[in-house]
């Protein structure tokens, strides 16, 4: 497949390390696993990706970016084409909310490829479809701006996080998502429900809820750690994009997954 119909990535680390798939939350890129690249690469070999109209993803590669027409399976196929594009079978996975549920689905509908799972600030279900898609068709009639001044509120726990590098960084990538790609992953967001699935997760996960995420409260964490075997569910005291307390977060991760390593 022509690297122009893959979604946007990079790779780092260990060419011979265990793949580790990192997923972006709606509204980010890659940029958000920024402070966690070089502790995880030390370990493993990094993917990361932009999800489509984000960071250097085409839109474009939807095949239904119209209304309604993408869900978490449309942007997990894609996962899977790139992870085979790179030549592995098995990987580890990471995301963040939409992230996360990407990773969730990949989990539950192809069990022989993820290694392990962590959902950080993530859900089975992120609430009623209406809201998600009055967002959509607002994003698709007026671009970006009307979501990007409320995001600072939803995404961290202290507002004042927007005026930090990390921050600025972030918002910036927003500022720059296309509108139709924004929408297109609202419309998968309002049309994703894993809830009755979730004892079908057979691969060792991890859930990391934030304590002051407005966005997926604690309580989604909660039922996805009731409802996963075996799934080891940890608090931190972060907002919904985690970045308030990245050592927590990347410590989890690396005991969680060198756990499947041994």
């Amino acid at each position: 497949m022509s690297t122009s119909r893959l979604l946007h990535h990079d790779l780092h680390g260990r060419a011979d390390g265990p793949l580790l798939v990192l997923g972006p939350s709606l509204g980010t890129s890659t940029v958000l696993w920024d402070g966690h690249l070089d502790a995880l690469s030390s370990r493993f070999r990094v993917l990361r990706f932009d999800l489509p109209g984000h960071g250097g993803s085409p839109t474009g590669l939807l095949s239904e970016p119209t209304p309604g027409g993408t869900t978490v399976s449309d942007l997990a196929t894609l996962v899977l084409e790139l992870v085979d594009h790179c030549g592995h079978h098995e990987f580890h996975y990471a995301g963040v909310s939409l992230g996360g549920a990407v990773g969730a689905h990949l989990a539950v509908h192809h069990p022989q490829r993820v290694a392990s799972l962590a959902m950080v600030c993530s859900s089975a279900h992120f609430g009623p479809a209406a809201p998600w898609l009055e967002r959509a068709s607002l994003v698709r009639m007026k671009g970006i701006r009307p979501v990007l001044g409320a995001s600072p509120g939803r995404w961290f726990a202290d507002p004042r996080t927007a005026e930090t590098p990390v921050g600025r960084t972030l918002l910036t990538a927003l500022a720059e998502t296309d509108p139709a790609g924004y929408a297109a992953c609202c419309d998968a967001l309002a049309a994703y429900d894993l809830r009755a699935e979730l004892s079908r997760v057979s691969a060792p996960t991890l859930v990391v809820g934030g304590s002051r995420d407005v966005a997926t409260p604690f309580s989604h964490a909660q039922e996805i750690a009731r409802g996963v075997p075996g799934a080891t569910l940890k608090a931190i005291d972060a907002g919904h994009l985690a970045v308030e307390q990245p050592y927590a977060v990347r410590e989890a991760l690396l005991a969680h997954m060198a756990a499947g390593l041994r």
